[in-house]
């Protein structure tokens, strides 16, 4: 098991399966948010919200009273994010699922990685040890937040332009 501590500067050879602990600050959102997050890294608006993306892990979920588990990465609105995010300084993205291959190229050429989690909220709930939306607090759960995190579970799906999901299906 790697640890990883959010935010990240220092050079990292992750390979595709290998099993990481994050602890520190995260950032959360999903498709209603990113969205705004990615044309708010665009035009240098996010430090007036005090987001920093240098370093930094986007996690793919909603931050509800129920607790904190991946969405779908595949989501146009949220892989769309990734790669531009990535650009301004977003080291890790985290969600569930596939990503395509331009999205797993995108990542590779900004030094960045795609994280997977178990669908399994409570785990990760435990984990979370404060949250706070920092931008559109009105979109209720599905704001944008900065929750703190310790120890908490990942694998890294893709790495290097090498993806986990390909070498299960023979892709390779």
């Amino acid at each position: 098991m790697k640890k990883i501590t959010i935010p990240f500067f220092d050079e990292c050879e992750l390979c595709a399966g290998d099993f990481v602990e994050v602890t520190g600050k995260i950032y959360c959102g999903r498709d209603a948010v990113l969205p705004h997050i990615v044309e708010m890294a665009r035009s240098g608006t996010l430090a007036a919200a005090g987001v920093d993306m240098k370093g930094s892990l986007i996690f793919h979920t909603a931050v509800s009273c129920a607790g904190i588990a991946p969405t779908t990465t595949s989501k146009p609105e949220i892989e769309g994010s990734m790669v531009p995010l990535s650009e301004h300084g977003a080291k890790f993205h985290l969600g569930k699922g596939r990503i395509s291959q331009e999205t797993i190229e995108g990542l590779r050429k900004n030094g960045a990685y795609f994280l997977i989690v178990p669908p399994v909220s409570a785990l990760l709930t435990a984990k979370m040890t404060s949250k706070r939306a920092v931008v559109h607090p009105e979109f209720g759960m599905e704001a944008f937040f900065e929750i703190t995190v310790e120890d908490f579970p990942a694998i890294v799906a893709v790495a290097h332009g090498e993806s986990i999901f390909a070498e299960q299906e023979g892709e390779r």
